[in-house]
């Protein structure tokens, strides 16, 4: 346990430091910024009940910000299969991850990773990230203002 009696202004124990140390960015952990096309599933007791494709806006090493393509219920839980850029002795890899949605802003979803694991992924006959690339040119691309689309494929979905 650390003495508070010793603790300087600005060090994140004490009294607060400048405006500059307050003011910034005050997440735990770093995140990147990477587009990354993936798959999407809504869990209920660990089945999925609707599912979409979308990208990764940016990655922490605690959660994961992405674009859904329509609106997301915050508290459920989130199946996402993410295509990784690096292969492993030329087998594609997919970042598996299983998380709890704790934002949705229209079609921005933060989701707070639970697990996380890479896998390889399934190689198609058309090569390694085919999916990943037909996945990406196949989702919708909407003008600034529209309407989101709701996901239409399930019970989950309706009741939001």
């Amino acid at each position: 346990m650390r003495n508070h009696a010793h603790a300087r202004a600005g060090d994140g124990w004490g009294s607060p430091g400048t405006k500059e140390e307050i003011g910034g960015n005050r997440r735990a952990a770093r995140r990147y910024d990477l587009g990354l096309v993936l798959r999407w599933s809504l869990l209920d007791r660990g089945k999925p009940t609707d599912w979409g494709t979308g990208w990764t806006v940016n990655f922490s090493s605690g959660g994961i910000l992405f674009q859904a393509g329509c609106k997301l219920p915050i508290g459920f839980k989130v199946r996402l299969s993410i295509a990784w850029p690096i292969q492993l002795r030329d087998v594609p890899l997919q970042l598996s991850v299983i998380g709890r949605i704790v934002r949705s802003d229209g079609d921005r979803v933060a989701v707070r990773m639970v697990q996380h694991e890479f896998r390889t992924a399934p190689v198609q006959q058309e090569g390694p990230h085919d999916w990943a690339a037909a996945t990406h040119a196949a989702l919708p691309s909407r003008t600034v203002g529209s309407p989101l689309p709701r996901c239409p494929r399930s019970r989950v979905a309706a009741s939001f």
